[in-house]
């Protein structure tokens, strides 16, 4: 039976990850990297397209899960009218090689237990030739890929699976890894599985004691934190969006993307929410990256790349796998990254200007390549685009994409005016109040009073709750609280906010999604620079109960089913949740946080 979302835990190395169901299955991993191949691809297809389970005989064992306080080592507990048994995953952070490590535990009693080992590479397709090194090692090779399985207790092969059948007993710990390596080298060496978990343990353990929010909400904050780093890439800085594709934002519908990339549009909430937390050295890999990323011509800049800031992410489908519940297609690859969205460059300008406020550092060749992306928006600012929502019909006047053009001038001239920096100041405030007179005379609709999704339209936009954020407007405007007020009255489904209504929007694409969990935490955020402190507060902890039992967040939520959709777990809706809740916990408006960093940034170097 195909597990739901929720049902799924991470565990990751900071170079790729894999989801953990309560039933012991590991059903998705990418090796060696989160945009890799998979070689369990049971998540989105069967067993047979690769899978490794390790769990009781009895099918009626009670499950229940947890991190080990402030890691991602995993712990599942299952219990069986004969004994206990506590399964512990983890990833080590990667050093030469990538581990994948389980170890089981009998607390009392005895326990019947089947391992099975299904490895499939090619996302599920390409069965490896394995090779017995002894009684408790083999080597998978197919490729370019090759994995090595580790098991203290024996295992045959079977029907091109490999197989264990055994029973431990009271005070009894048997321990597994796979290790991945290129198929060209020599078997990588052998970790100790146990003195791997503590050291992996003392690596989280001192991660997290930087963190410095410190608010009623600090557990969802912290284990929120831990996901943004598992879904970083420790080499080059980048995060990706979640470590999964396809993962449905309708069951059954074809809203499947594959979200294994970085986003620039997560540039400014990335910073925001490293900044806040005090994690300066990820949020100057993290700028780092996306100076790296977006250099060259700026009229080649993408709205997403590789985790190493490949361009070309050439979206194709995968024939052989039946999608998660029967969504379709499994989409590897992801076209938008063709499409115009002139809002990466009011994100991108926000992201370097915060970078400076909190005291990153200024890198002169940063500001050469801004200034040269200013000069290229001022050409195209006033054209149609594809949106932040990536839609594949008709491009529009989207009026948020309008507003983020606002904000790329805007904050180069406030880095201008703040730190001395060269510029055509006179002319950028001149570019600047054409397009803010552009929006107010063509994104707003006196008669809704509101603005609307973009020029013309009357239909409204979660992404223009972002407005008071940016700056575009003070929150006391009557616009403002009359776009909160409409989308209050028209986007809100069972107390959350849809990102538009795809029954009226046509974007390309049959209608039906969930409610977009990001989304919801903005309206949090609006409430409170309005001062509708109690609505914000009632907001965030109702988002909090979405969360898992291991306080994970997918994309999309479906009120309907009452289960999470989409890509997960998903770096926005985390991103989301840490910057909502250190804006809570100090009771101040989103955009007046971002003034203050400079003596946290100081005092950490």
């Amino acid at each position: 039976m195909t597990l739901r979302i929720e049902d799924y835990a991470l565990i990751g190395d900071l170079g790729s990850a894999a989801l953990v169901g309560r039933n012991g299955s590991i059903d998705w991993l990418c090796w060696p990297r989160f945009d890799s191949d998979a070689c369990f691809a049971a998540l989105l297809g069967t067993p047979d397209n690769g899978r490794w389970l390790i769990g009781p005989n009895d099918p009626n064992a009670r499950v229940t899960r947890r991190y080990r306080p402030n890691t991602l080592i995993l712990e599942t507990r299952f219990e069986t009218d004969t004994g206990v048994v506590v399964l512990t995953d983890f990833m080590p952070p990667r050093h030469t090689h990538s581990h994948l490590m389980r170890m089981i535990t009998c607390e009392h009693g005895q326990v019947d237990l089947h391992g099975e080992l299904i490895l499939r590479f090619g996302y599920g397709q390409a069965v490896p030739w394995l090779t017995r090194i002894d009684r408790h090692t083999a080597r998978a090779i197919s490729g370019p890929d090759m994995v090595v399985l580790r098991s203290s207790v024996p295992f045959h092969d079977e029907d091109f699976k490999t197989i264990g059948d055994f029973t431990i007993r009271d005070g009894e710990c048997f321990t597994f890894s796979l290790t991945y390596a290129p198929s060209h080298d020599e078997l990588p060496h052998a970790l100790d599985v146990a003195a791997s978990l503590g050291s992996t343990e003392r690596y989280w353990h001192e991660w997290v004691s930087r963190n410095r929010i410190d608010g009623p909400y600090n557990d969802a904050v912290v284990r929120s934190l831990i996901t943004l780093k598992a879904l970083t890439y420790a080499p080059t800085g980048g995060m990706v969006a979640a470590p999964t594709t396809s993962l449905p934002e309708w069951l059954g519908g074809v809203r499947n993307w594959d979200y294994r990339f970085c986003w620039l549009r997560d540039a400014t909430l990335t910073l925001l929410a490293l900044m806040n937390a005090g994690y300066y050295d990820e949020a100057r890999a993290w700028r780092d990256w996306l100076l790296r990323a977006a250099a060259g011509a700026p009229s080649q800049i993408q709205i997403m790349y590789g985790i190493q800031g490949e361009r070309r992410l050439t979206e194709w489908n995968v024939p052989w796998l039946d999608g998660y519940e029967k969504s379709q297609p499994v989409r590897i690859g992801n076209a938008a990254y063709n499409q115009l969205q002139l809002d990466i460059f009011g994100e991108v300008m926000d992201a370097l200007h915060q970078a400076r406020v909190g005291g990153l550092g200024h890198q002169e060749a940063g500001w050469d390549l801004e200034r040269a992306l200013l000069a290229h928006l001022e050409n195209i600012w006033s054209l149609p685009d594809e949106g932040i929502w990536e839609v594949r019909g008709e491009r529009q006047h989207f009026t948020y994409s309008k507003v983020m053009a606002w904000v790329a001038f805007d904050r180069a001239i406030k880095s201008a005016e703040a730190h001395d920096l060269p510029g055509p100041l006179e002319r950028w405030r001149t570019v600047r109040d054409r397009i803010h007179d552009d929006v107010c005379a063509h994104g707003y609709d006196a008669g809704l009073n509101s603005f609307t999704q973009y020029y013309g339209s009357r239909e409204l936009d979660a992404s223009l709750l972002l407005l008071p954020e940016v700056g575009f407007l003070p929150p006391e405007d009557p616009r403002i609280r009359g776009t909160v007020e409409a989308i209050e009255r028209t986007l809100m489904r069972d107390g959350l906010v849809l990102r538009y209504d795809t029954t009226k929007t046509d974007d390309g694409l049959p209608p039906g999604e969930g409610v977009f969990l990001a989304c919801s935490f903005w309206l949090a955020d609006a409430y409170l620079m309005l001062g509708r402190v109690e609505d914000a507060e009632k907001l965030f902890e109702r988002l909090l109960s979405l969360c898992n039992d291991l306080g994970l967040l997918a994309e999309q939520y479906e009120p309907r089913s009452q289960r999470l959709v989409g890509n997960f777990p998903q770096a926005f809706s985390h991103l989301a949740l840490v910057n909502t809740a250190s804006n809570l916990s100090h009771y101040r408006k989103p955009a007046e946080q971002r003034s203050d960093w400079t003596a946290g940034a100081k005092a950490a170097e």
